[in-house]
Parts: structure tokens; C-alpha cells; sequence
């Protein structure tokens, strides 16, 4: 498959362009062992990664939001990772060249996250392959956050390009759904955190991409 007039490409944050959940991990582990409890895996908090701190408590503290003590509890996460989220963060290999090659070929790319702006905004700016970002829109830019297709849509408007000639990246499923909404071709980050929802087969994405890199093919770019 090749994507035919495209206009611009747009990125899902955590997961997809950034590999943030050992931070992510760290800032929810903390907060157990100061309450004397053992030490989790990174390996159980990864798949949650993408849902930030609801899926962060849910591994540590098994929690939801409608838990009387969700707000405290995510209040001190945010605390945590606003002091390491910069410590253990890296870029998923492969993503320096691919941004490389969009703007070699004149394609403006973008990132719409559910993060929040203090938190993203920090990420974006410490990666240098990250900078060349025509626009970024976080989780509190809109009134609404992904699966909602609002910031999809705000993305496309910051470009001045039409929703349906986008590519929308994720490694989630409200990704996918999102970009559906907003009638964007979706692309599911196989990479990815992918969530514990249903498996990416049963996304519905136009294409799936297993490393960054393989992106450049479904654009007809190598």
C-alpha cells in the first residue's frame, strides 16, 4: 500500500515517536516504595505506558479514576515524572532518519498527544530530531483529548491542510479511532505500547508499520 496525496503527517507522542516508559515506570514505582511496598517490573507497567497516569496507578495501585484516592495518587505521579521524565526518555530507533526524510521531501509533520502540555512540550524541546515539528498539540490544547477527533482536527487547521490528506501515526486504539474521526488514513505502531484493548488486528488501521522506518514505504519515499 502507498498513500496518494498527502498533505502532512501527524504523530501520536508516547509510544510512537518516544520510548517514555521506563520514566513513566519510574515515577509510578516510586511512589509504591515509599509506601514499603516491593518493586514492579518495567515489564508490567509498558503496556500501559500509553494511558499515562490511569494506566501508570492501575498497574501499580490496581485503581481507576473513580477511586476516592485517584486524584491524590495522580497528583504525586505527576510530581514524580515532572523530575524524571527527562532521565530515561529516548527516541524508538529509526525516527531521527524518518523525520529526516519528511522534511528532505517537503512534507511537514506534526505530534498530537494526550500528554499535557508541561509535560510534552519539555520532551519535544529535549530531543533534537523532535524540534523540526510543524506544530504540536497536547492533551490540553483542545476541550477534548483522542479518541475525540478534535485535536486531529486542530493539527490540520494549525497547517492549513485538509483533514482527509493527513496520515494519522499511533500505537493505540483511540488512536486509530481517533484518526478514523476525523477522516484521516491511520496508520497502528505495531512498536508500540498497544495497549491491553483489542489486538491491533481489530483496529481497523489503513496500514500497520512495525519500526518507524517502514513508514517511508507506505509514502513511496525509501
Amino acid at each position: 500500500m502507498v498513500f496518494s496525496d498527502v498533505a502532512a503527517v501527524f504523530f501520536d507522542l508516547d509510544g510512537t515517536l518516544i520510548d517514555s516508559a521506563p520514566d513513566l515506570a519510574a515515577a509510578t514505582d516510586q511512589m509504591r516504595l515509599s509506601r514499603g511496598l516491593h518493586s514492579l517490573p518495567l515489564s508490567l507497567y509498558r503496556p500501559r505506558a500509553g494511558s499515562g497516569a490511569r494506566g501508570m496507578l492501575d498497574v501499580a495501585f490496581q485503581i481507576g479514576a473513580d477511586d476516592p484516592q485517584y486524584e491524590d495518587l495522580k497528583s504525586e505521579f505527576f510530581a514524580n515524572y515532572a523530575v524524571c521524565l527527562l532521565q530515561r526518555t529516548t527516541v524508538f530507533a529509526g525516527v531521527p532518519a524518518l523525520v529526516s526524510q519528511l522534511h528532505q521531501n517537503g512534507l511537514p509533520w506534526g505530534i498530537v498527544t494526550n500528554k499535557a502540555t508541561q509535560f510534552a512540550d519539555p520532551l519535544v524541546r529535549f530531543m533534537p530530531s523532535l524540534g523540526s515539528a510543524s506544530v504540536l498539540v497536547c492533551g490540553d490544547t483542545t476541550p477534548h483529548t483522542k479518541p475525540h477527533p478534535e485535536p486531529l482536527f486542530e493539527a490540520a487547521r494549525r497547517l492549513k491542510v485538509e483533514a482527509s490528506r493527513c496520515i494519522y501515526v499511533g500505537d493505540d486504539h483511540r488512536d486509530i479511532v481517533a484518526g478514523h474521526a476525523a477522516g484521516m488514513k491511520t496508520v497502528a505502531a505495531t512498536y508500540g505500547y498497544l495497549g491491553v484493548e483489542a489486538p491491533v488486528s481489530e483496529w481497523g488501521a489503513h496500514a500497520e508499520i512495525n519500526s518507524p522506518l517502514a513508514l517511508l514505504q507506505l509514502l513511496g519515499s525509501t
